[in-house]
């Protein structure tokens, strides 16, 4: 039977796919923008099926779950874009996508969720992964949640938009927030391993999992990493989230690939550290620091291509 991975172009998705691959699973790829999915899987392309299908079209999703066994759901926005709302993609995504794998009768479920996320939670973008993640949790499918920290790789978001950042700040850089918020990073291949192991584990279901790194970073830690990470040299001048505010509204609003919104911004008030590690009290794994060669990739941005992502919105890794 097939696992129908969706969100297979996004970060998590791709990544994914790849681990599965490798342990010999059929997997099926759905996919929103095809030209990115020839960008990101084009390597692989021979050994999956694609299929394009969007988590707000509800009708549409059921074909695609046509022989699936598993799905595992990646599909979600940290940041509002085009339109699309957390509670459109984040929330009611998941239940269109819930509810295409029970009428399919798909068995078994894996949700990406979000360490932090909870339907009480007064920031929307959390409050949208908790809401989702109880949707499933009240379904009839064998579910299992991973509720990562901030995820670290080659094609992250959060760490590379810090690296670009940099590239086009010469001399300063600002300590946002002054540095204090609390991160947990935690590498992509453990993350999917985890996805990975948790398949065909039944012991997994009904449970969520926090997964994080071996180390709590603040925020100011993590920049001084990167600038290593980069042999890039900056002053630090500590800036609070109030300065920034508006700064970040213009630049959501205007630059296509903006690193940041205010959205985000007010989510450095929580702490995004995870006390319960289940990679290693679960899967028994030794987590890769945020550090060294784990985070080596970060030097492969430049000023041109943040330029491209930051100016035109582009995929660019």
């Amino acid at each position: 039977m097939t696992i129908l991975v969706t969100g297979a172009a996004g970060y998590v998705g791709n990544n994914t796919v790849r681990r599965l691959l490798e342990q010999g699973k059929p997997v099926r790829a759905m996919v929103r923008d095809m030209a990115k999915a020839r960008q990101r899987l084009s390597d692989i392309a021979g050994r999956l099926e694609i299929v394009q299908g969007d988590v707000t079209d509800r009708e549409g999703l059921r074909p695609l779950m046509r022989d699936v066994n598993t799905v595992v759901h990646t599909v979600a926005i940290p940041m509002e874009k085009g339109g699309a709302t957390y509670e459109d993609i984040n929330y009611q995504g998941t239940i269109n996508v819930v509810d295409a794998a029970e009428a399919m009768g798909v068995r078994r479920f894996i949700n990406i969720s979000q360490n932090g996320a909870s339907s009480a939670s007064p920031y929307r973008f959390l409050k949208s992964k908790g809401r989702a993640q109880e949707y499933v949790a009240s379904s009839r499918l064998q579910w299992t949640a991973m509720r990562p920290s901030a995820i670290f790789g080659p094609q992250d978001e959060f760490f590379n938009s810090i690296a670009r950042l940099v590239k086009l700040t010469p001399v300063i850089f600002p300590l946002i927030g002054g540095g204090t918020a609390q991160f947990q990073p935690v590498s992509i291949d453990d993350v999917v391993e985890a996805v990975a192991r948790s398949v065909e584990d039944d012991k997994t279901v009904g449970k969520e999992f926090g997964l994080g790194g071996p180390e709590v970073l603040s925020l100011g830690e993590i920049e001084r990493r990167i600038l290593q990470a980069m042999g890039e040299r900056r002053t630090l001048v500590s800036v609070g989230t109030g300065l920034l505010r508006v700064p970040v509204f213009i630049m959501e609003k205007t630059l296509p690939g903006s690193p940041v919104n205010t959205s985000l911004l007010d989510l450095l008030a929580v702490p995004n550290t995870v006390p319960e590690n289940a990679l290693v009290d679960y899967f028994g794994m030794t987590p890769k620091p945020f550090s060294g060669d784990n985070i080596a990739y970060l030097r492969q941005n430049s000023a041109a291509s943040a330029f491209k992502k930051i100016f035109k919105g582009a995929t660019i890794n």
